[in-house]
């Protein structure tokens, strides 16, 4: 059954009144490289919902036929430790640093109470923190010391496309994000089939318990995972359901499936949001069931939260 549009596990921001100068030019493209990457090949597959379990507003459906060239993509997230090595050599500025703010969830707020601005419209369990960034994921008192190999959080789209131009990749499209999380699997509910736990077991890092108050951490992780947590799927990805939402190259639109191109989609020309793909340790059935492999959500180019990162794409030699 469709379900009910609810407010999205990641929160819209910064607030458009908040004034900030832009970015500084992104730096010189590097050479291409497929350092981390694993080669997808090409194939035709069936994108979308085809359980009906999807949120109406989310635009999962029709279920069309989509066919790719191949392509690279990086077998985990993005880490720390690789954005640390970006900002070292380019100086970035994230968008949640020159803000001055971003996202934190309610119950690992780690900042004095001077630094926490208010709640996300619609979703309070998400707290506008001044100080929270990359390095500080919880607030002024946290760090990463000892998650280097977690995925790299607090990032904005505009964030992730520096990253991928100064490492000589690309953010990958959203019909490149579900063929290579699906594995080679045909028509499944997830990258490993279509029940959530096999044999009792986690898959994937996403919530258990009582949304938004009690998390039992049944999978191990109340917030982040390492990016090579669980297993790979069958191209060779890790963690392409939960743990944190990817960027995707493509605009948003609900309506985009219906009239989308067969060969190698890219999105509509324009629009406010940026594609989402694979859900965040957040996510629960009861409020954000989009750990599936079709799920799909969106927010705009400069929003930052504690469960957004991204991995990269590019072209395969010769294409």
């Amino acid at each position: 059954m469709t379900r009910d549009h609810r407010p999205c596990c990641t929160p819209a921001g910064p607030p458009a009144a908040v004034a900030v100068s832009p970015p500084a030019p992104g730096q010189a493209a590097r050479t291409r490289s497929t350092r981390g990457q694993v080669l997808v090949p090409g194939g035709e597959f069936a994108m979308g919902d085809a359980f009906g379990e999807g949120y109406a507003a989310d635009g999962e459906t029709p279920v069309h036929p989509v066919a790719l060239q191949p392509f690279h993509i990086d077998e985990t997230a993005v880490t720390n430790a690789h954005f640390a090595g970006f900002v070292k050599a380019t100086g970035h500025v994230t968008d949640a640093e020159r803000y001055g703010s971003s996202a934190v969830f309610h119950l690992v707020l780690d900042a004095p109470s001077t630094d926490v601005l208010g709640n996300a419209a619609g979703a309070p369990w998400w707290i506008n923190v001044r100080g929270a960034h990359w390095r500080r994921p919880e607030g002024a008192r946290s760090d990463i010391n000892g998650r280097q190999n977690h995925p790299v959080v607090h990032i904005s789209f505009n964030d992730a496309t520096a990253y991928a131009r100064w490492a000589g990749k690309r953010l990958p499209t959203e019909a490149e994000w579900e063929y290579a999380a699906r594995g080679g699997l045909a028509g499944r509910r997830y990258a490993w089939g279509d029940e959530l736990t096999p044999g009792g077991r986690w898959r994937c890092n996403i919530w258990q318990g009582s949304f938004p108050h009690v998390n039992t951490a049944e999978d191990g992780h109340l917030t982040t995972a390492p990016v090579k947590s669980f297993r790979p799927n069958g191209f060779g990805l890790w963690n392409t359901a939960g743990n944190v939402w990817e960027w995707c190259s493509d605009w948003f639109s609900p309506s985009y499936y219906a009239d989308a191109p067969p060969a190698d989609p890219h999105g509509p020309e324009t629009g406010t949001a940026r594609v989402l793909r694979g859900g965040s340790y957040l996510c629960h059935d009861s409020y954000c069931n989009r750990y599936r492999v079709a799920a799909r959500s969106a927010n705009t180019p400069e929003s930052s939260s504690g469960n957004l990162g991204f991995r990269c794409a590019n072209d395969s030699a010769g294409t």
